[in-house]
């Protein structure tokens, strides 16, 4: 059977957030609101960056799922530019 395999560049996203996250297993609703520093003006896919921290989420147990009954939204989130220290910051909140 065909399947998606995660790209190395993912693979290595999700490892590196690894060491920031813990497990708390929140089953909703909630807003996730992400903020990406990136380290130029390049164009980015909003929603593919969105979808890849769900996963990362859901991956390391911050989240049981990243359906839309626990993660109601993603409001505030945004692309920004920090040149010197690119990163990913991510708010929780209920709703």
């Amino acid at each position: 059977k065909p399947r998606l395999l995660p790209s190395a560049q993912f693979e290595r996203y999700q490892e590196a957030a690894g060491w920031y996250l813990e497990p708390l297993g929140i089953d909703g609703p909630v807003n996730v609101a992400c903020r990406f520093y990136m380290p130029t003006r390049r164009i980015v896919d909003l929603v593919g960056l969105l979808q890849a921290v769900d996963d990362v989420l859901v991956h390391y147990g911050v989240l049981k799922d990243d359906n839309s009954r626990i993660v109601a939204s993603h409001d505030g989130s945004r692309v920004l530019l920090d040149k010197e220290h690119p990163r990913t910051e991510i708010e929780i909140r209920g709703v």
